[in-house]
């Protein structure tokens, strides 16, 4: 048996379970088999390694894409740069696990947007500032586009909620939601910025995908944003971390 699974929490919210078990039954791949973990501290996961002698590969959500960096043997250059990583491949040698770390969210966000763009705006605001977060800021500098991070706390280069001006929100040709406000179940929830500045022709991407339309998308709707959900990014990383896993474990 081969087991893959999702580390995080809490992860009521994810649809990775659903997505990989529907991927094993329509591939023939009878053998393999997909979990939810989740542990309550990363520092659980020896311990879930030390159990789970099958496990092959696992995706990382919140909050843990930063801090399981620190229980990898090796990671892709590209996370290492981000400083994040949400997948993670598992091999033994001599019984003893060997993790190696990847980042499926930037391309997986970079092909999402750029299906969704006519042009790359000059700015762009990213809410958030966790693992996340990093992904998209390391896609947008990369993409050229001035990249203003937004916190509940003063960041530096960006600025927080309370003292986030207005004319910066309009200014905004993109704004992305890497937070998870408006996730199931808490759908009443969403970033706390000043919605009166959006305006039409912005765009605004959630990287939240269940609700498939969230608080933070309906008020860009409500002022003629363009919006997009996280399900189009989500679905690109889940075949980019099933890369990953497949390059040694199949």
């Amino acid at each position: 048996m081969k087991l893959f699974g999702i580390i995080g929490y809490p992860l009521g919210h994810s649809f990775s379970q659903k997505y990989f078990t529907e991927k094993f039954s329509r591939e023939g791949l009878a053998d393999h088999s997909y979990r939810k973990f989740e542990l309550t501290s990363i520092d659980r996961l020896p311990a879930l390694l030390e159990k789970e002698q099958d496990l092959c590969g696992f995706n990382v959500t919140i909050p843990y894409k930063i801090t399981v960096m620190d229980y990898l043997d090796d990671i892709e250059a590209m996370a290492a740069e981000i400083g994040a990583v949400n997948t993670v491949r598992v091999t033994r040698i001599n019984g003893k696990p060997c993790l190696t770390g990847f980042n499926t969210d930037a391309p997986a966000f970079r092909e999402s947007l750029l299906e969704n763009l006519i042009m790359l705006p000059e700015t762009a605001l990213v809410l958030g500032t966790g693992g996340a977060s990093r992904s998209i800021m390391h896609t947008l500098i990369d993409l050229n586009i001035r990249a203003i991070p937004v916190s509940r706390k003063p960041v530096k280069k960006g600025y927080s909620y309370y003292d986030l001006p207005g004319e910066v929100i309009s200014e905004a040709g993109l704004i992305v939601n890497t937070t998870p406000l408006g996730t199931a179940p808490a759908t009443d929830t969403s970033p706390p910025i000043d919605y009166s500045f959006l305006r039409e022709g912005q765009l605004l991407f959630d990287l939240v995908y269940n609700p498939p339309v969230t608080q933070f998308l309906k008020m860009g709707e409500e002022h003629g944003c363009q919006t997009v959900n996280g399900e189009g990014m989500f679905l690109k990383q889940a075949e980019l971390a099933w890369k990953a896993w497949n390059t040694q474990v199949r």
